[in-house]
């Protein structure tokens, strides 16, 4: 199944600069929570933000998104 492109350029740099800062959020979470703490609860909310991340980050490379793509309207 091939990704058509369904969001225009606002639409791309939201969903990278909501890319960007979850996956910096997210590093951060794991250097400053995660990492010193030991526990599981903040290694899982680390990886969400990063994994989170990413995936926004390849929808603004890709210029799809998965919410519109399942028919669901977003603002951007």
């Amino acid at each position: 199944m091939a990704l058509t492109c369904n969001i225009d350029a606002r639409g791309k740099r939201a969903r990278f600069i909501n890319g960007a800062v979850l996956l910096a959020v997210g590093i951060g979470l794991t250097i400053f929570l995660a990492w010193p703490s030991g526990q599981a609860w903040p290694w899982i909310v680390s990886a969400a933000c990063i994994l989170i991340g990413g995936f926004c980050i390849f929808e603004a490379r890709a210029g799809w998104c998965a919410l519109r793509a399942m028919k669901i309207k977003t603002p951007l």
